[in-house]
C-alpha cells in the first residue's frame, strides 16, 4: 500500500486506520470509533448528535423527580396496605407494581412534555425510590418482615419498569 493513500487518524496522527466516520469521513483509529447501528462514528459527532436527543430543561428534573417522589409514597402506601391480604396480596403486589410504573411513567411523560435525557431519567428513578423509602422504614423499624419483602418487590419492579417506559427501552418487539 503506498503511504500516500493511508490514512491515519485524526486524533492520533500515528495510528494507521481504514475507518472514517460516517458523519464526517474523518479517518478514526479502532479506539476512537464509536460503533452506531448504521456504523462508525467519531467521538465528537456521537456526542453532537447526543445533545438533539437530550432536551430535558432544568426544571423538568425538578418536577419529575418531586411527582415521582409524591407518586411512589402513594403507591408505597397502598403496597402496605396490600400486604394486609395475605396470599391474594403477593398476587397484587407482583402483577400492580409493572402497571403503577407504567402509570407513573406516562404521568411523568406528560407532565415533562415528552422530554428526554438519560440523566432525566436516572433522576426520576431515584425520586421512585425516595418516594418508597418512608414506607420501606416504617416497615423496617416494626418490624413487619412480610411489608419489607412487598416494599422490595415493589421496588424491584416498579424502578426498572419506569425507567424502560422513560428511556424507550424494549425488552421484546
Amino acid at each position: 500500500m503506498n503511504q500516500s493513500t493511508s490514512l491515519h487518524c485524526y486524533v492520533h496522527p500515528n495510528r494507521e486506520t481504514s475507518l472514517r466516520c460516517k458523519r464526517c469521513e474523518r479517518p478514526i483509529c479502532s479506539s476512537c470509533a464509536v460503533s452506531t447501528p448504521t456504523g462508525y462514528m467519531c467521538k465528537e459527532c456521537v456526542s453532537e448528535r447526543q445533545k438533539t436527543f437530550d432536551t430535558a430543561l432544568w426544571y423538568d428534573f425538578v418536577i419529575g423527580f418531586i411527582v415521582a417522589a409524591v407518586l411512589s409514597g402513594v403507591a408505597s402506601f397502598l403496597v402496605t396496605l396490600v400486604g394486609g391480604f395475605g396470599f391474594i396480596g403477593w398476587f397484587l403486589i407482583l402483577l400492580g407494581a409493572s402497571a403503577v410504573g407504567t402509570i407513573i411513567a406516562e404521568i411523568i411523560r406528560s407532565v415533562t412534555r415528552r422530554r428526554r435525557s438519560r440523566a432525566l431519567f436516572l433522576t426520576i428513578a431515584a425520586g421512585v425510590v425516595l418516594g418508597a423509602l418512608p414506607m420501606l422504614l416504617l416497615q423496617l423499624f416494626s418490624g413487619n418482615l412480610f411489608g419489607i419483602i412487598f416494599q422490595a418487590i415493589y421496588l424491584v419492579i416498579t424502578v426498572p419498569v419506569v425507567y424502560a417506559r422513560l428511556s424507550g427501552i424494549q425488552i421484546s418487539r
